[in-house]
């Protein structure tokens, strides 16, 4: 099946509601410097396109349970740089409308834009990650990805057609992205939801990290070391971790904004990834 439930692996401290995900391509070409699917997807930063997934996709869709909402996508971006050509996402929204499913789609990019006449139409939120709005440390960390401004313009558009949006601020990076946070933040002023989440290292990541910041991380792993391990990741110390999740939530809320954090065992309010926004 395409169409799965999300969390698969049942995470400790995943507080999402039910939902299903759908990953659109196989793999992700925006090549992000922490990424967690290298340690499940191989050659995770090649995309390759999934042998017969629209019309496999509408059978599922004609027996799916419509009351819930589908994710688009948490282990590759729905847009990555073929999708300009192919069109496939395109294609499956249009499956989307035509089958009334309720999607919360989650982005990286600003290609999203095109496929607003298509979302305007659907019972959607769209979101878009932003880490850090310093267009220098951002195409360091995450390099094939558009600039993070590119993506707020498109999704101030979004709002502009009367489509729910949200944001994640994640990761955040101590010493890093979090000099940055309120700077993110005010850019992403106009969302209705913001989900934060502290970086989490798996060996891959930790070791990309090393090889790309080593300075950074001559003072971040030392605090990584005294944090906990779970479900395979390094955790921050949960007295450093809440004291910025405890900082960006006051930041978040002051701005009339609704706040959601994720896989912390933070608190998270009314949902943790803003699915809330998806009209019934």
């Amino acid at each position: 099946m395409y169409v799965r439930p999300f969390d698969p692996w049942k995470a400790k401290l995943c507080t999402c509601p039910f939902k299903y995900t759908l990953n659109v391509y196989t793999g992700c070409d925006h090549a992000c410097v922490y990424c967690y699917i290298t340690s499940y997807i191989p050659n995770a930063f090649r995309v390759r396109t999934k042998e017969n997934l629209l019309p496999r996709l509408e059978k599922e869709l004609r027996e799916l349970d419509k009351s819930h909402i589908i994710a688009l996508s948490y282990s590759s971006d729905p847009y990555p740089k073929i999708e300009e050509k192919l069109g496939i996402t395109r294609r499956v929204l249009e499956l989307f409308k035509r089958y009334n499913v309720r999607c919360l789609l989650l982005t990286k990019s600003d290609i999203f834009e095109r496929d607003i006449d298509i979302l305007s139409e659907l019972k959607c939120a769209v979101g878009v990650t932003v880490t850090t709005v310093d267009e220098e440390k951002a195409k360091l960390l995450e390099p094939n990805a558009p600039a993070p401004r590119a993506r707020i313009r498109a999704l101030k558009k979004a709002k502009e057609a009367g489509i729910p949006v949200y944001a994640r601020i994640d990761p955040i990076i101590p010493f890093y992205t979090w000099e940055d946070f309120d700077e993110t933040l005010d850019a992403l002023s106009f969302v209705s939801h913001v989900t934060v989440s502290t970086l989490k290292l798996r060996q891959d990541s930790k070791k990309r990290m090393f090889a790309k910041f080593p300075e950074l991380m001559e003072k971040l792993w030392p605090l990584y070391e005294k944090g906990e391990q779970i479900g395979g990741y390094h955790y921050l110390p949960q007295p450093i971790r809440f004291e910025i999740l405890q900082k960006a939530e006051e930041e978040i809320v002051k701005r009339g904004i609704t706040f959601g954090s994720c896989r912390e065992g933070y608190r998270s309010f009314p949902t943790c990834d803003g699915s809330h926004l998806v009209p019934g």
